[in-house]
């Protein structure tokens, strides 16, 4: 894969087809703000002092469980950082890490020295304001102490050790350029990768109101296709569906509404006819699903 193929995104916002995403994620107060406020801060900080004095590298870590939504906080983070600097235009990177891996000796570290110290800044060389979205930084910075024996050790370090060269250079070189990185599983990062980190957060599954709130959005977005469905977003059962839906994650959530109209027919052919039996029902089945282990399942 061409180093190019690997940036899924790359967009000048205000874009409407972003606009959304960051208040459609449900998540403590705390998080957004803490983010926002670090990228905010960053692009003041790097672009005034030196590295000496800041210790910045311009880096957000967000972990926690797949499904929380780390990706889409990340995604919607260029239009509020453009809002808070009075509209001003911000460039979103998204990057897909599990191609920049490779089994060729040396040819890991190489491409991910050549995406991170050339390739995004020439993207970003008109010196906007730059949001790079790292996916899944576990694929690109193993922790070296952990390497599988199934891979190269060698270039396991190599390639890691690339991240690392490339965000103590990004820290200084650009100072515009600000990354949030995502992780499902902590565990397997080079602890350097972490100290690097300017803030890490934890986006935490949803609980009993973030449930319910999730399904109420949800269903207040389908009402203006369906009608019909306004009613159930205002109904106060919404509240005792949530109940049983402890330790499901938001995508799980959002994708209930769908799975309570695929259950029959009617609501098929016709979305507005869907009742708060189907989405009990709905939550039945997801709870079986996962007592059996599939996805959600406890751990």
């Amino acid at each position: 894969m061409d180093i190019a193929d690997c940036v899924t995104r790359n967009v000048v916002l205000p874009d409407r087809r972003y606009a959304g995403l960051w208040d459609s994620i449900v998540t403590p107060v705390e998080v957004k703000s803490r983010l926002l406020h670090a990228a905010l801060l960053s692009g003041r900080l790097r672009g005034a002092l030196p590295f000496d004095v800041t210790a910045l590298h311009g880096l957000a870590l967000l972990t926690g469980p797949p499904g929380t939504g780390k990706s889409t906080l990340a995604r919607g983070l260029p239009s509020k950082v453009g809002e808070a600097l009075g509209g001003t235009r911000v460039r979103f990177v998204e990057v897909n890490p599990h191609g920049l891996m490779s089994a060729e000796h040396g040819q890991s570290q190489q491409r991910v020295s050549r995406l991170l110290t050339e390739h995004i800044p020439l993207l970003a060389d008109d010196r906007l304001p730059t949001i790079v979205l790292l996916d899944e930084i576990e694929t690109m910075a193993v922790a070296r102490g952990a390497a599988s024996l199934e891979a190269n050790p060698a270039d396991v370090h190599r390639a890691t050790d690339a991240v690392l060269t490339a965000l103590d250079d990004l820290a200084i070189s650009a100072p515009h350029i600000f990354m949030v990185a995502t992780s499902n599983f902590t565990d397997a990062l080079d602890s350097a990768l972490m100290s690097r980190a300017d803030v890490t957060l934890h986006v935490p599954l949803p609980g009993q109101d973030a449930i319910a709130t999730i399904l109420t959005n949800t269903l207040s977005g389908f009402a203006e296709q369906f009608p019909g469905i306004a009613r159930l977003a205002a109904s106060p059962e919404i509240k005792t569906i949530a109940a049983t839906l402890e330790g499901v994650d938001g995508r799980a959530v959002r994708k209930l509404v769908t799975e309570a109209l695929a259950m029959r027919i009617e609501t098929t052919l016709n979305p507005g006819d869907l009742t708060l039996d189907d989405l009990s029902a709905a939550a039945r089945a997801l709870n079986v699903t996962r007592e059996q282990g599939g996805p959600n399942a406890s751990h």
